[in-house]
């Protein structure tokens, strides 16, 4: 049995969960997501909590056991509070900005690159060097983190790019002179 997939899921109070054939609906206090299953893995509801179940011991039922019970977990956990990812930007000149929903950077390029978020996501800017992505679907967050990552990443001289907020860059010695 899977360690992670055996685990019921609690579900905290507001949070109605709708089991639909291979889809499931989870309604919440901050919005609505929902998902499809494998049609053979069972989601059910009792008491509050939310189970996942799998039809054999197959390779391929145990290796996707864990994954559906951890992204029911997340879409429960994301329906009660936010999700957020921080970034940092390192480089003079380098800044960003949010405006009219639109992320506007300036990453040493000729030209400034402009982000819109998708449905969902919702940006800001703290300070000109810091970027807060947060929304209810952990896996949209963190793509668009890593699309944001995306258009500068960070360099191992000097460390500039767009980083996240707990990454270590790992430095490498440059050039000496004989």
């Amino acid at each position: 049995m899977s360690r992670v997939g055996k685990n019921p899921i609690d579900l905290p109070a507001g949070v109605e969960v709708k089991v639909e054939k291979a889809r499931v609906t989870v309604k919440g206090p901050k919005g609505e997501l929902s998902r499809e299953v494998h049609p053979d893995i069972g989601v059910k509801v009792e008491d509050n909590t939310l189970t996942v179940s799998r039809p054999n011991d197959s390779t391929f039922f145990r290796s996707v056991h864990g994954l559906y019970r951890s992204l029911l977990a997340n879409m429960v956990q994301g329906v009660t509070s936010v999700f957020e990812k921080n970034l940092d930007i390192v480089g003079v000149g380098y800044k960003a900005d949010v405006a009219n929903n639109r992320l506007t950077m300036q990453l040493g390029y000729s030209h400034p690159i402009v982000f819109v978020p998708p449905e969902g996501v919702e940006l800001k800017t703290e300070s000109p060097t810091t970027i807060s992505i947060s929304g209810i679907d952990k896996e949209i967050v963190g793509q668009v983190a890593a699309k944001i990552r995306s258009f500068r990443p960070p360099e191992p001289y000097k460390g500039k790019g767009i980083k996240y907020r707990d990454e270590q860059i790992r430095r490498k010695a440059g050039k000496t002179a004989a």
